[in-house]
């Protein structure tokens, strides 16, 4: 029994020729727990991308960001990141509330090119015992995997990494509003900020 592939992935496999690599890439690379190689990986990076979908299945995909060690691996297949200040339309975490299944790709674009995909079911708090140690946090998400996969790099383009967003949350620092808030646009209706541990 696969925990990777449906009838959809199998069908494309029998008929390009790949099931055979598709069952030895599932054996041999698939996990349903984090190694220590994984939690250094995800633990150093700055960013990730989130995959969510609503309760029809409609996708949404967006970049999370923050200082390295803004997602923790904090057990055998747990890990946690939090939700930050951001445009309040709640597009990934809402659909969260309808519908708990999220993918996770960690990718490294800088230095030795990357990539881990995390596929899980995601539940999100706002009295997580993590708020109280997580600077910025206004909400803590939980996945917990279902599937682990190291995927080939090779078509990532090599970039440079230069520093992390002004705007990631940082102890003892008041993060800076983005100019868009004061837009005549959209500063009359800009929703307060949520108080968050500091640091």
């Amino acid at each position: 029994m696969s925990i990777m592939y449906h009838e959809g992935n199998r069908r494309l496999q029998d008929q390009f020729q790949s099931r055979r690599i598709s069952d030895r890439l599932e054996e041999k690379l698939t996990r349903t727990e984090f190694t220590d190689d994984d939690k250094v990986f995800i633990e150093n990076l700055p960013y990730f991308f989130l995959a969510t979908a609503d309760a029809e299945g409609r996708p949404d995909c967006s970049f999370k960001g923050g200082l390295p060690g803004f997602v923790r691996v904090i057990g055998p297949s747990e890990l946690a990141f939090p939700d930050y200040d951001g445009n309040g339309m709640f597009k990934s975490l809402g659909n969260v509330f309808v519908n708990p299944n999220v993918g996770l790709l960690f990718i490294a674009m800088h230095g030795k090119p990357q990539r881990l995909r995390v596929n899980g079911a995601a539940t999100m708090r706002s009295d997580d015992p993590l708020l109280a140690e997580t600077v910025g946090a206004q909400l803590i998400v939980r996945v917990a995997a279902r599937a682990i996969f190291p995927n080939c790099p090779r078509y990532i383009p090599a970039m440079e990494l230069k520093a992390p967003s002004t705007y990631a949350p940082r102890p003892g620092a008041e993060p800076p509003e983005p100019a868009w808030k004061s837009f005549d646009a959209f500063k009359d209706c800009v929703h307060p900020r949520h108080p968050a541990f500091r640091g």
